[in-house]
């Protein structure tokens, strides 16, 4: 067995242990530094850490002798599916970011580094034909725009949102809470194979999963952090999308919501987010107009360098131009230089361009990146 293979047992032993979740998991990891090291440490230096009773530390203790993760990582080969740990690069660098990540990754598919550029869409899954037709109308435009439509394949809007991207010829991720081999809803089988094909299945939980009620709001927290918003098309007021809509909140990241008819108790709890403050949108422009310069600028394989979502909406002789712009003030005729494009229409497209506020002039005929 290979260093990394016996790493990943490790990681994979801790992940199967029953009582031990993510902010367990994550207790235990900024105390001792590593699964190797949890698992090699005492009873009673495990039972001084906070959450920590005598038979979750007495299964930690035992677990090289007493859990059998080499059967789940052999099942998990013959399914295709791969284990992607925390230290990993192939880790979805968004969920890095959040207070209680995911300690291992199951996934069948793949994850690019376009698909930071996620926008997560939930709502209730006895929606109306109306939240179907806007759930279907905003994930289709911008899985077209290029961005990938994060959702949990439960019934209602999270299977609308996933159809529509595929539809669009897009990318989509579907969370799930119970195992990849267990796929919930059952009658879902077929989307999670077109969803693995387009994009990716993830979950946390071992293979063989059974839904339980507890997984679902855990779950709800990956759905949140692989995106950096979250759409509520619909819901009312006791739905399972609104813990998506503050599990985002608490990760720092934007919340929309689409309202309904003032009288609609399908829409309730959309409207209650809406009063607290948190945007309403009518369209994907008000999405994309929504949101700021990103964290980090995210690669795409087919436009560039992405700075802003907005930067989706421009033509690829806008989006080729402003590519040449950088953040750092630069002389119009360097940029002319930069490019064998005739230079009227370059001085034309800089001029749509900040007319669209993707970049502004400074004294001295100088250039920059807009920031906001």
């Amino acid at each position: 067995m290979s260093t990394s293979d016996g790493r990943l047992l490790d990681i994979l032993r801790l992940n199967l242990i029953p009582g031990v979740g993510p902010r367990t998991h994550q207790i235990l990891l900024e105390h001792f530094g590593s699964a190797e090291n949890i698992l090699s440490a005492k009873i009673i230096e495990l039972q001084q850490l906070p959450g920590i009773g005598p038979k979750v530390a007495k299964a930690i203790s035992s677990a090289r002798s007493a859990v059998d993760a080499e059967s789940e990582l052999q099942a998990c080969r013959e399914a295709g599916i791969q284990l992607i740990a925390r230290d990993s690069d192939d880790y979805p660098r968004p969920l890095l970011e959040i207070p209680d990540p995911p300690a291992i990754l199951y996934c069948k598919g793949t994850v690019r580094e376009q698909d930071e550029l996620a926008i997560g869409m939930v709502g209730s899954r006895r929606c109306t034909v109306y939240g179907r037709q806007q759930a279907e109308r905003l994930a289709g435009a911008l899985a077209r725009a290029g961005v990938t439509i994060v959702s949990g394949l439960a019934r209602g809007i999270d299977a609308v949102a996933h159809r529509a991207a595929l539809a669009a010829n897009g990318r989509t991720f579907a969370v799930t809470a119970s195992g990849l081999n267990n796929i919930y809803p059952p009658e879902h089988a077929e989307l999670a194979q077109q969803v693995s094909e387009s994009g990716a299945m993830l979950c946390e939980s071992k293979l063989q999963q059974r839904p339980a009620s507890g997984l679902f709001p855990q779950r709800n927290r990956i759905i949140s952090g692989l995106s950096i918003a979250i759409i509520v098309v619909e819901a009312a007021r006791n739905s399972g999308a609104l813990h998506t809509a503050r599990h985002a909140m608490e990760q720092g990241r934007e919340v929309m919501a689409v309202p309904g008819r003032v009288d609609s108790l399908a829409s309730e709890g959309c409207h209650d987010l809406i009063r607290d403050g948190v945007t309403l949108i009518r369209n994907v422009d008000d999405v994309m107009e929504s949101l700021g310069p990103l964290v980090n600028p995210v690669k795409s394989d087919d436009k560039g360098e992405i700075h802003s979502l907005r930067e989706l909406s421009l033509n690829e002789r806008e989006r080729e131009v402003l590519n040449l712009i950088t953040n750092d003030p630069q002389h119009i005729d360097e940029v002319l230089r930069a490019t064998d494009i005739e230079p009227s229409r370059v001085l034309a497209t800089l001029t749509v361009l900040e007319m669209k506020r993707m970049i502004r002039r400074l004294p001295g005929s100088m250039l920059i990146r807009a920031t906001n």
